[in-house]
């Protein structure tokens, strides 16, 4: 991809990747989904995973999976709220561009 993805794009792709899960997801499955659509490399996401859950909008426990111990992320109150005004920023947002990506939107 030749755009560049700044940090709040990153926080919402991950709070809605992580939203998708009521009970949450473990990381290396985030990881994953989110690789689906940008390139970007774990030790990028491991620090945003971070970051969200010291804001408050990701809560974290760990699970025993097949003898190890795996570190689950779910989105908190304040991290649906955080989401959801993502959502909307990205509608307008991503509206404008894509108005003047196709030539209109002229003054």
């Amino acid at each position: 991809m030749v755009f560049n993805t700044g940090a709040a794009l990153l926080d919402a792709i991950v709070l809605s990747v992580v939203s998708r899960e009521p009970e949450g997801t473990y990381g290396y499955r985030i990881t994953q989904e989110v690789r689906s659509v940008l390139e970007v490399s774990e030790s990028t996401l491991y620090p945003v995973l971070r970051r969200l859950q010291r804001d408050n909008c990701l809560s974290v426990y760990d699970q025993e999976y097949g003898g190890r111990n795996r570190r689950y992320y779910k989105v908190t109150e304040q991290g649906v709220s955080q989401l959801n005004m993502y959502r909307l920023e990205w509608q307008s947002y991503s509206g404008k561009i894509s108005e003047i990506l196709r030539g209109g939107g002229r003054v």
